[in-house]
């Protein structure tokens, strides 16, 4: 019996490799042309080789399929899932919208838009205006933490005291009571 390797006819370089580096216009690099039962003639790539192609992992593809991100062209006969050589367009697509902040549901969304035939680049700009806000904000909260623990470092600890003397713990407990409302009792004990 042939192996799944020795099944692979045609093996013909492609003149377009990828040509730079994370660029956002994709060239898909195919390296052969899988051809086994019904896909005959038909450009497919197995999800081993569009994961080393996309440079992400085959688990990676997999739980992009099942959140509904990407879908095999079709199963060969013995069950292998096979891809369009567009499915590295889309996963390049997707990793660069991870690397802009987007979730995995707002690429989603825009994967959406870009096949609504009403939408318009006015609702993917609302999208990466969204985006860009929650991030400021996400930025602005994490500034402020950086400064509280700039704060509670400036306190100036002597590494050799006890738990129970160490002025960072102290002050994050003053912190806490202070942000937590006084019971009925503490307030009759301030007047």
């Amino acid at each position: 019996m042939e192996s799944a390797s020795n099944k692979r006819v045609g093996r013909q370089p492609v003149a377009n490799k990828l040509v730079q580096e994370k660029s956002l216009i994709i060239v898909p690099a195919i390296t052969h042309v899988v051809q086994s039962g019904p896909v005959q003639g038909s450009a497919t790539l197995t999800v081993g080789k569009v994961a080393k192609m996309a440079q992400v992992s085959t688990d990676t593809i997999r739980y992009y399929e099942k959140e509904g991100l990407i879908t095999p062209a079709k199963k060969s006969h013995s069950g292998y899932r096979l891809y369009h050589p567009d499915a590295l367009r889309r996963l390049h697509f997707i990793k660069h919208a991870k690397h802009a902040g987007f979730s995995l549901s707002e690429i989603r969304e825009l994967l959406m838009l870009k096949n609504r035939k009403d939408a318009c680049c006015n609702d993917v700009q609302r999208l990466a205006v969204e985006k860009k806000l929650q991030l400021e904000q996400k930025i602005k909260s994490l500034k402020i933490m950086s400064q509280t623990l700039t704060e509670l470092l400036n306190i100036g600890t002597d590494k050799t005291k006890p738990l129970d003397q160490c002025p960072i713990l102290a002050a994050l407990e003053r912190s806490l009571n202070l942000e937590k409302p006084a019971s009925r009792e503490e307030q009759e004990n301030e007047h």
